[in-house]
């Protein structure tokens, strides 16, 4: 059995935010990643003696299903990318380039649907070569955009503090970690026995903005729901302790 991948664990935790889900429809992200290995697995061949798989990946969608990514369509498309390599190198797989994902409106999906078409870039014309297998390759590909594999910016965010006794602050991140508990090494410290000495973490991840608990002892809590880890937004409640931290804003750095 293979080890759970990383970008599965990512969607898995982003997915535990109840009121912003990746999807709302029955399609999950980790479905789409299933089927681009299929198609991998499927499309691979010998040549020079090495398995060689396709590189460029076109996930068409339904509509509905690309309405409801909206915004978040490049960075879904670079985790599936970064995943796509890091599968053909986990089964020793070449790669004419580093994989791309693109993500395709396809009115012939249906809702909760998913059509991977895959291809081989030509290293010495840049052009995709059809790749053999019963499924035929679809003719859009070639003049479709690829969102490339590249760094996502860490974002810059803005949060209010909102303290038992009334008072508050407004704490402005700029990309940098942000650790949180009683201890004084900490980057926000809270005097508060409900609090951990190192109780959770604020960093930027995957261009999101991800709130980490640290094995604390009473826990932390966003939307009233007790979290490992998760994606947040503008308008989510981080409980910590007896503070509540709510989310002004979120903005790419």
């Amino acid at each position: 059995m293979q080890p759970i991948s990383a970008v599965e664990r990512f969607l898995e935790r982003l997915l535990e935010r109840p009121t912003a889900r990746l999807f709302r429809s029955q399609l999950q992200p980790i479905q789409i990643q299933r089927r681009i290995e299929r198609e991998m697995e499927n499309r691979r061949q010998l040549v020079d003696g090495r398995p060689r798989v396709p590189d460029r990946y076109a996930v068409h969608l339904s509509p509905a299903d690309i309405g409801v990514l909206g915004a978040r369509a490049a960075e879904l498309a670079a985790d599936l990318a970064d995943e796509a390599l890091a599968f053909a190198r986990g089964h020793g797989y070449s790669l004419d380039h580093a994989p791309t994902v693109e993500i395709v409106v396809d009115r012939a999906v249906a809702t909760g649907e998913v059509r991977v078409v895959a291809a081989r870039s030509d290293p010495g014309h840049g052009r995709a070569q059809r790749a053999t297998g019963d499924d035929p390759a679809d003719p859009d590909l070639l003049n479709t955009r690829a969102f490339e594999v590249q760094p996502l910016p860490v974002p810059a965010a803005a949060l209010l503090e909102q303290r038992p006794d009334g008072r508050g602050r407004r704490i402005v991140l700029d990309g940098k970690v942000l650790t949180i508990g009683r201890a004084s090494d900490n980057s926000l410290v809270l005097d508060d026995r409900r609090v951990s000495r190192h109780h959770a973490r604020l960093q930027g991840r995957q261009g999101m903005l991800i709130l980490s608990d640290l094995d604390s002892a009473n826990g932390s809590r966003v939307n009233g729901v007790a979290i490992s880890e998760v994606a947040l937004g503008a308008g989510d409640r981080i409980e910590i302790g007896t503070t509540v931290f709510v989310i002004e804003s979120v903005a790419a750095g």
